[in-house]
């Protein structure tokens, strides 16, 4: 995971669940992190890097989160948080 903000957790308890259009893409629809979910509620936008997918989308917490998909290992990155998730 890469550390662009202090609020951001540490990969290893997050959980993405997905969508596949009729391409067989996935876009995400939920994420879990620790015990919380957190309902995609918005995909503000989406763009490819050279190994990576990302999405950067607003939840119903109202936090602007950036997802990481690593598509050769098919694993999830929580890269950026714009709200405090820690308590």
């Amino acid at each position: 995971m890469q550390e662009d903000s202090a609020d951001a957790p540490r990969s290893s308890s997050l959980r993405v669940e997905c969508y596949a259009g009729y391409r067989g893409e996935q876009t995400p629809r939920r994420f879990f992190l620790h015990d919380r979910c957190f309902e995609i509620e918005e995909l503000l936008d989406c763009w490819l890097g050279p190994d990576h997918r990302y999405f950067k989308v607003v939840a119903g917490d109202g936090g602007v989160y950036i997802l990481q998909h690593d598509t050769a290992h098919d694993r999830w990155d929580l890269t950026r948080a714009s709200s405090a998730l820690c308590p």
